[in-house]
C-alpha cells in the first residue's frame, strides 16, 4: 500500500475517532460565536461542519493567538490551491490534492478569524470570495495540464472551471437583486473534498482497480463537472422564479 494512502487513512481514522469525542462532550453544545446564522447546505450534514470547526480549533486558537490577519490566511489559500495546480502539472495528483484540501483548510479559518477578531468587513468578504476563485483556477488549470493528452478530461475540466465560477456568479447576481442563494450539491466545500480526495486516492485506488494512474481523478472530474453545472443551473431556475413571484 502506498504511503500516501496510509497517512490518509491514518488522518481520516483519527478524524473519525475524535467525532463520539466533539459529538459526546461540551463542545458539542456550546454556542459557536464565530459562526455564521445562515450558513447554506451542507452535503456532509451540518454535525460533518460543526465537528470540523472544532477540529481546527487549535490552529485557529493560535492563530488568534499570534494576531495573523484574515488576509494572512486567504493568501495562503491561494497559495496552497496554485501550488496544487503546479503539482497536478508536474504529474503529481497525491501532492495536488493534498494543495487543495489545505487551501480549504486556510479559506474556513479566514472568515472564522475575521469575525473572531471583529475584522468582519465587506472588504474581507469581497476579497475571500474572489481569491477563493484564483485558487480553484490555479488548481484547474493544473488538472487541464495533467489531463492534456486526453479530450475528454480536458472537457470535463473546462466545464468543471466554468460550472464553479457559474456557481458562484449566480449566488452573487441572486444576491446584487435582494435574492439569497445558498442551495445546490456542489458549492465550494463539496468541490474541495471531491478534487482533493481525487487526487490524493488516484495513484493508489487506480493501481489497485488495475487502471493507469489518473483514472480515479478522471471519474471525479467528471461529477464535478455535471454537479458544477447542475448546480449552476438550478440557482438560476431558482433565483428567476422567486423574483418572478416577487414581481407579481
Amino acid at each position: 500500500m502506498r504511503t500516501d494512502f496510509q497517512i490518509l487513512a491514518g488522518l481520516v481514522g483519527f478524524a473519525l475517532l475524535s467525532m463520539p469525542v466533539y459529538g459526546l462532550g461540551p463542545a458539542r453544545r456550546r454556542h459557536d460565536p464565530h459562526e455564521i446564522a445562515d450558513r447554506g447546505s451542507f452535503i456532509l450534514g451540518s454535525f460533518v461542519r460543526s465537528w470540523f470547526y472544532w477540529f481546527v480549533g487549535p490552529v485557529e486558537r493560535t492563530a488568534l493567538a499570534l494576531r495573523m490577519s484574515p488576509l494572512a490566511f486567504n493568501l495562503f489559500g491561494v497559495a496552497f490551491g496554485i501550488a496544487g495546480g503546479v503539482a497536478f502539472g508536474m504529474g503529481d495528483p497525491v501532492l495536488g490534492g493534498w494543495g487543495i484540501l489545505l487551501g480549504g483548510v486556510m479559506d474556513v479559518l479566514d472568515g472564522r478569524i475575521a469575525r473572531a477578531r471583529g475584522l468582519a468587513s465587506a472588504q474581507g468578504a469581497f476579497l475571500d470570495s474572489t481569491l477563493d476563485r484564483f485558487s480553484e483556477f490555479g488548481a484547474l488549470v493544473g488538472m487541464a495540464v495533467l489531463f492534456r493528452d486526453s479530450e475528454l478530461a480536458l472537457i470535463f475540466v473546462t466545464t468543471a472551471l466554468g460550472g464553479s465560477l457559474l456557481v458562484s456568479y449566480t449566488r452573487a447576481r441572486g444576491e446584487s437583486v435582494g435574492i439569497v442563494c445558498k442551495q445546490g450539491v456542489m458549492q465550494r466545500a463539496e468541490r474541495l473534498l471531491l478534487l482533493g480526495f481525487g487526487g490524493i486516492l488516484d495513484p493508489s485506488l487506480s493501481a489497485w482497480w488495475g487502471h493507469p494512474t489518473g483514472t480515479i481523478l478522471f471519474g471525479v472530474l467528471g461529477v464535478v463537472a455535471m454537479g458544477t453545472v447542475g448546480t449552476a443551473v438550478y440557482r438560476t431556475v431558482w433565483i428567476a422564479r422567486r423574483l418572478g413571484a416577487s414581481s407579481d
